[in-house]
């Protein structure tokens, strides 16, 4: 199948204000500095859900810091105690795979649903109409809520909930996790979100503990992109957006 060329768009004027949802991982740090080269300002707000890798608390506020964004924290510790996961229990080991015909057991259920929710509600009160989510469709890990026909139903109910008019940005969505890194190395980034993000299920972070789905997902997305890019073939010069 032909590679899918990651563009990045050059803007004459940034746009005015977006809040990006943000663990301090790959996906969501690449969506950060996507955000910050598009919009006047950008603010960031990540959510306390009892997550077992409570360290990706720490990592995503250590971020925001260093990039000068200004960084919500918000407790929703009720989503824990109601959505039994690998990734909300200490004592349910994470699986490699999901049993046959059923979901992975790291899957919060509603996670995103809330996480979008509120992220709006932040958005209306800091007066950002666009909110950036890193959900992508082509790695999704088999998770309902980061397909796109959720994100624009959300983005639809959301506008009918609140009279409002948000935009859902996802810059990933159609990108696999070799082309995430591409994006990330277009824009200027590639070292930072390597070394400093935080992607394991086991709160390892940079290059995590290289057995848990995440690390291997992010793993062998970053070997094939540098394969591909030591290799020439990656674009020295991209134009258009990224789709």
């Amino acid at each position: 199948m032909e590679q899918q060329q990651v563009r990045v768009n050059p803007l004459d004027k940034r746009q005015g204000k977006a809040v990006v949802v943000f663990s301090g991982g790959q996906d969501s740090t690449t969506c950060l500095f996507w955000a910050q080269q598009r919009y006047e300002e950008v603010e960031a707000v990540t959510f306390r859900y009892g997550q077992r890798h409570e360290l990706e608390l720490d990592c995503a506020a250590s971020i925001a810091a260093e990039l000068g964004v200004k960084h919500h924290m918000l407790d929703m510790s009720l989503l824990g105690q109601l959505a039994p996961s690998a990734l909300t229990r200490a004592d349910v080991a994470v699986a490699d795979a999901p049993a046959e015909g059923g979901l992975p057991n790291t899957f919060v259920p509603g996670r995103n649903l809330l996480f979008m929710s509120f992220a709006a509600v932040l958005a209306q009160g800091v007066g950002a109409r666009t909110i950036v989510t890193g959900v992508c469709e082509t790695d999704f890990s088999g998770y309902p809520d980061c397909r796109n026909v959720f994100i624009q139903s959300l983005n639809v109910s959301i506008n009918l909930a609140m009279d409002s008019s948000f935009v859902i940005e996802t810059p990933l969505m159609w990108l696999d996790k070799e082309q995430t890194w591409e994006l990330a190395d277009q824009l200027g980034a590639f070292d930072f979100v390597r070394e400093r993000t935080l992607t394991c299920y086991n709160g390892i972070p940079s290059d995590g503990c290289g057995e848990c789905p995440a690390c291997k997902l992010r793993s062998s997305g970053l070997e094939r992109y540098l394969a591909r890019r030591d290799g020439g073939g990656v674009s020295a010069s991209l134009q258009g957006g990224a789709r």
